[in-house]
């Protein structure tokens, strides 16, 4: 598990550029053995944490026009073809700015915008097993699940940390 005081947070009335830029410096001062912080925290003005921002999300947010297709949130499960993405792309007007124009919107956008809030299935214990986190992380196919003492978050369980032990373990065996 990462301590909360050692991955990146903002609090929900950031930008997405001052996500960013904490998310960069969190990455600065982590253990550089370990894999990069790939998400950012959001923190309400309570500082409990109340959503995610994932690469996904971030990416996601440089094309505003995600937020009025609704479709995506169904097709996700099934195969897109080309064809479907283009005809989207097209339809929606999808990625018709150059990426730095993009940007440049995208960095104002209030976090709370485009922030996951994530589900009940996210949190775990941390006093929970090991072999219940990664059955968790197995099924609910999550990135990371949110440590819980009580009522409040202490940290993130990343699937990069679980995906480490278990290729040293079996890095370790001999037959």
């Amino acid at each position: 598990m990462v301590p909360l005081s050692e991955y990146a947070t903002v609090s929900e009335d950031a930008t997405l550029l001052e996500a960013v830029m904490a998310l960069k410096k969190a990455q600065a001062e982590f253990d550089q053995t370990r894999y990069r912080h790939r998400a950012i925290l959001v923190l309400n003005k309570n500082n409990h944490v109340v959503g995610k921002l994932s690469q996904h999300d971030v990416i996601k947010a440089l094309e505003p026009n995600y937020r009025k297709v609704q479709e995506l949130k169904s097709l996700d499960r099934f195969g897109l073809s080309p064809e479907l993405v283009k005809s989207m792309m097209e339809q929606y007007s999808l990625w018709d700015r150059p990426l730095e124009s993009l940007c440049l919107t995208a960095a104002k956008e209030k976090v709370k915008e485009i922030m996951y809030t994530p589900e009940e299935g996210e949190y775990i214990e941390e006093d929970a097993s090991l072999d219940a986190a990664i059955h968790r992380l197995v099924v609910g196919h999550h990135h990371s699940l949110l440590v819980t003492r009580g009522r409040d978050i202490v940290g993130i369980l990343r699937l990069t940390d679980v995906f480490s032990l278990i290729t040293q373990k079996l890095s370790e065996l001999e037959f």
